[in-house]
């Protein structure tokens, strides 16, 4: 018996239809080829198959504001970023609630708020929302956390909150991870503050949200005399706390580090690295661990923006968002705000603003099943 034609074959269609670009527009004008197509591509199980298949190199799709402070009962409101015709409708992935929110960060197609004094997982392309309360000993005021889907195999269904929170009373520095698959907190993780027990010892993690680099989390850390990295191992799923490079630990004590500098997968994808700007410099970080065993921080690429912004001596840069996946940061000069694409490096202009703002990339595969 002759076999069948590849593109009759269903099973080996539907391989293919996989390897679409991981796009908005993809799935939609597969459909429209013929019935066959369509039936293959609007069924809710392939959008699944889709979103697993692209889940490591997901697009931008757009962002959140960070902070809604200033306005009560702002709804929380995504701004898409690609065009047309995978431009997702901002109303299609915004969230209208009755409270003031503050988005602590975006993960796997996930959106971890904090709805004071309530955790809120959501998911805005499916529409699902998880309510959690906080473990004894975390205040909501004092601290910050990630979401993230869980290891491969569950991934679709189940996630995990990690809270990380300065312990004054005790020193130390706590974590605590939520399942969704046990629906319960874990036991409290703990490690001891950079500066010990010293009386002046003024230890809180930064606002700012967690970076996924490898299989850690990592946020920062400010003390009173010294400013730190806190990693979270997800597989040990332990604490540790790591230092700064020198010159960027003083920025982090005069306050403007969230703004300077963030934690970001190290250039041409290996290990830990930190981007940082100074003036119209960004500078790129790599964490080295030499052949004495001696991790360090070395300087790698630097790029001058001045010229490719069209910055003039009244602009400055600040950092306001990191996109794991796409390797992209959010750069504010002031005026404009740029998404700067480090690997390949280019630079596109998102908006004129002169208001401060946080942005939370949301990087997703945009698959509906419908």
């Amino acid at each position: 018996m002759a076999a069948a034609p590849p593109l009759d074959d269903e099973n080996l269609l539907t391989e293919i239809l996989l390897r679409l670009p991981p796009l908005p527009s993809s799935p939609p004008r597969a459909s429209l080829v013929c019935k066959r197509w369509r039936s293959l591509t609007s069924d809710p199980a392939f959008a699944r198959r889709f979103r697993i298949h692209h889940r490591r190199n997901p697009p931008l799709l757009g962002y959140f504001h960070g902070v809604f402070d200033e306005i009560p009962f702002e709804p929380m409101r995504f701004e898409p970023t690609l065009k047309a015709p995978n431009r997702v409708p901002p109303g299609r992935l915004s969230l209208q609630l009755d409270s003031n929110l503050h988005v602590l960060g975006c993960r796997h197609g996930l959106v971890l708020i904090l709805d004071w004094p309530q955790l809120l997982v959501w998911d805005p392309v499916a529409g699902h929302q998880h309510r959690l309360a906080y473990p004894p000993g975390f205040d909501p005021d004092k601290s910050n956390g990630a979401v993230l889907r869980s290891a491969a195999g569950a991934g679709e269904v189940h996630f995990q909150v990690v809270l990380v929170v300065v312990s004054d009373y005790e020193k130390k520095l706590l974590a605590c991870v939520y399942s969704s698959e046990t629906g319960a907190w874990g036991s409290l993780i703990s490690t001891p503050t950079p500066s010990g027990d010293s009386p002046d010892s003024d230890t809180r993690v930064w606002w700012e949200p967690a970076v996924l680099v490898g299989d850690s989390l990592y946020w920062m850390i400010i003390d009173t005399t010294l400013s730190n990295l806190l990693e979270f191992d997800l597989k040990t799923e332990s604490l540790a706390v790591m230092p700064l490079p020198p010159d960027k630990s003083r920025d982090a004590e005069s306050g403007v580090s969230h703004k300077h500098f963030t934690v970001m997968q190290a250039e041409g994808g290996g290990g830990l690295g930190l981007l940082s700007v100074s003036g119209f410099t960004v500078q790129l970080w790599k964490r080295k661990t030499g052949f004495d065993g001696v991790a360090s921080w070395e300087m790698g690429r630097t790029v001058e923006l001045d010229k490719l912004l069209s910055m003039d001596s009244h602009d400055f840069l600040t950092i306001q968002g990191y996109a794991e996946d796409n390797y992209l940061v959010f750069l504010w000069t002031g005026r404009s705000v740029f998404m700067v694409k480090l690997e390949p490096f280019r630079c596109e202009k998102l908006l004129d603003t002169n208001k401060w703002d946080r942005y939370c990339p949301f990087e997703t595969v945009y698959a509906t099943g419908t």
